[in-house]
């Protein structure tokens, strides 16, 4: 079973400290700024890591989701690589919005391609499991003949 899950558990993990880098940086940012919590305005450069962060946490649960599900279902080696993708692109998303909220566009855009990618791989697995398991069609064996 965990030869089935190894390269899912290691993505997630990366994606955990990433998001514990993400918080950390909000709490340099307060720092740097002064700003206590729970007031969550101040200067433009501190709304933009503080909003980075936040955006980024939002979507975690649903790349996890879509991580587990795709690697489960579809293909672990696919899933854990667009899993890599999609955080090197949130990586990028983080310090373009730090930036500048332009810098943001670019990689949110690729983030999300990412996650509709993991929404088909983890739809089309599903799916497969259903008709095979409940309707006894096999798609694979159909397609490959």
């Amino acid at each position: 079973m965990l030869d089935r899950i190894h390269l899912l558990a290691a993505v997630t993990v990366l994606g955990v400290l990433e998001q514990a880098y993400f918080f950390l940086q909000v709490i340099y940012a307060r720092r740097v700024f002064g700003i206590s919590p729970p007031k969550i305005s101040g200067p433009p450069e501190f709304e933009r890591i503080f909003r980075a962060q936040v955006n980024s946490s939002e979507y975690f649960p649903i790349f996890l989701a879509l991580l587990w599900q795709a690697g489960l279902f579809f293909h672990q080696g696919l899933a854990a690589a667009l899993g890599l993708l999609y955080l090197y692109a949130r990586y990028c998303y983080f310090m373009g919005y730090r930036a500048s909220s332009s810098e943001r566009l670019a990689p949110i855009y690729f983030s999300t391609g990412v996650l509709w990618i993991l929404v088909a791989a983890s739809a089309l697995g599903i799916l497969h499991f259903f008709l095979s398991h409940y309707v006894g069609l096999n798609i694979l064996q159909l397609l490959t003949a």
